[in-house]
């Protein structure tokens, strides 16, 4: 089943029922002030910072769209570049974008001018649909995206070299185009994360999407009552998916504008949020907002929030442990995926297992996973070797590049490039990724584990380990640490709490910076590289 026709359902079912919620706390903080006679004699709160649409808006919008792009001459299997800021209006355009037959085509928002021209280029975009907070960036390259034939602007006050969707949506019909669309038809060309360089094109069909729909479903178990708060940006896969879900069980998500513990544990409150996907940086502001008197749980309704899960990167078993010493009653769980599996779910804990936190999981849902060697082997219980996954999630391809596809893709087998290890029990263990791998006087070593080992100090609130050049060596780890506000540590004292560790496994070096994560919580190991591989290192031995 084409995942249009998901929405389409619940618009016939569910249509005067809440499908998405949009909450802005910058808006709702911000007041609106009345001066006379120099006196403050006003202040209120904005009124626009919720917005909300029921199941029929959604569908209606959607549609509108579709329409608007058919009648921009869109036809099945063109590429349409999605770039918003989360907003009420994001799901509604991918949708309107899909029941046209087009590839929908989303756009990180943190790219600069270049990178924007530069994915706009390799997905052969015919449209770019744009928001206000993207306006310069895209003015920039306007002479340098030769392949995109229209501009379309979301939101006021449209810039002279776009069309205003508000106007154009206006005139058209608010039902569905009649195009037939399948479930092998191409649906939506995403971008790989770029940590290690710039980001590849990845092609999925409905079927994928759609697969991504069931798995989810099945493992977070999410039925009309629920209601999901999404708060990683809508243009990854994971976000997405998580919300596919709700899509599937036909229940209401909030789409929540920040990441500040307060506005979290506010709108979880307000809303009545049962289900939470956070990522670990914003995890672990929650849990020092709590333990450092900033936010008091007694004055928040959590009672109703039956799952928080956390997925994107390695979670620290310490993270979920300090965790479930503030709520004891949360199921939590992780999964395990990425862009080329649509998102998460090939790998999944599931939350009967949370003694074997640590663990992303065993198999998911409708999918197959293997530890191979070199040859593509299965290796030993125990044994290390690198993490692939077969099922209906698995991309269609890197777009226009075979090359790359054939290097990831065999026999429906998906290199995932993660170095893992599984138990005797099936449950798999990420050790690395396979670029990532340090090797220091012949020893392979995993900076995951020495990060993991790293987060335990009381005073660390984030770490990053990578290899740096050495001259006797070949490579040693350098560890870059990141402190919990207000905390103070050494290097030496760093040192002294790694001499438990194996010798080997040692950082050699320890800087104090911070760590920089991407949007989906991925730390960017690349910049560290590079900001630190050339020397004029401050360090300690």
């Amino acid at each position: 089943m084409p995942i249009t026709e998901l929405l389409a359902r619940n618009a016939r079912l569910y249509a005067d029922d809440t499908s998405l919620i949009e909450i802005n706390p910058e808006l709702k903080e911000k007041r609106e002030v009345t001066w006379r006679e120099f006196e403050l004699v006003e202040t209120k709160p904005s009124s626009t910072h919720r917005r909300e649409m029921t199941w029929r808006q959604f569908d209606e919008m959607a549609s509108r769209c579709a329409n608007l792009l058919v009648s921009k001459d869109i036809h099945k299997g063109d590429k349409v570049a999605l770039l918003l800021m989360n907003c009420l209006e994001w799901l509604p355009l991918y949708f309107g974008i899909l029941r046209a037959g087009a590839v929908a085509v989303p756009l990180n928002y943190r790219y600069t001018a270049e990178e924007i021209a530069y994915c706009l280029d390799l997905a052969e975009a015919d449209l770019l649909m744009f928001g206000p907070e993207f306006i310069g960036r895209v003015e920039a390259i306007c002479d340098r995206m030769p392949r995109v034939r229209e501009r379309i602007f979301v939101g006021a006050d449209c810039p002279s070299f776009a069309e205003s969707y508000d106007r154009l949506a206006a005139d058209c019909a608010a039902t569905a185009p009649r195009i037939d669309i399948t479930d092998e038809d191409e649906a939506a060309l995403y971008f790989s994360s770029g940590t290690t360089g710039f980001p590849k094109a990845i092609l999925h069909t409905h079927r994928s999407l759609t697969s991504s729909c069931v798995t989810e479903q099945h493992h977070h178990g999410q039925t009309r009552s629920d209601n999901f708060l999404c708060i990683p940006p809508l243009y990854h896969t994971g976000a997405k998916m998580h919300w596919f879900g709700s899509l599937l069980a036909g229940s209401r998500a909030v789409l929540l504008r920040g990441v500040n513990p307060r506005w979290i544990l506010e709108t979880v409150s307000e809303e009545q949020v049962t289900i939470v996907w956070l990522l670990v940086p914003w995890a672990q502001d929650i849990l020092d907002a709590i333990e450092s008197g900033e936010v008091k749980l007694e004055e928040y309704a959590l009672g109703q929030w039956r799952l928080m899960h956390i997925g994107a990167q390695p979670v620290p078993p310490s993270l979920i442990h300090r965790w479930k010493k503030y709520f004891p009653q949360h199921l939590y769980d992780t999964n395990y995926g990425l862009t080329e599996s649509s998102g998460p779910g090939c790998v999944h804990l599931g939350v009967e297992n949370v003694h074997k936190v640590g663990a992303i999981g065993r198999t998911g849902h409708d999918w197959e996973a293997m530890i191979a060697d070199e040859a593509g082997c299965p290796v030993r219980p125990g044994e290390v070797g690198e993490l692939v996954v077969k099922g209906p999630g698995v991309m269609k391809c890197y777009f226009n590049d075979p090359n790359a596809t054939a290097a990831v893709l065999k026999d429906g087998w998906l290199s995932t490039g993660d170095m893992a290890r599984m138990d005797e029990d099936g449950f798999i263990y990420l050790v690395d990724r396979k670029k990532d791998v340090i090797i220091t006087g012949g020893e392979n070593l995993y900076p995951v584990q020495i990060e993991n080992f790293l987060r335990e100090h009381e005073a660390i609130k984030d770490a990053a380990v990578i290899g740096i050049p050495d001259q006797r060596l070949g490579e040693i780890a350098a560890a870059v640490i990141e402190l919990k506000p207000d905390r103070r540590c050494t290097a030496e004292e760093i040192l002294a709490f790694c001499s438990s560790l194996p010798r080997y496994k040692r950082p050699r070096r320890i800087i104090f910076d911070a760590v920089p994560r991407n949007p989906t919580g991925k730390i960017e190991k690349p910049r560290l590289r590079e900001k630190y591989c050339g020397g004029g290192i401050v360090a300690t031995r």
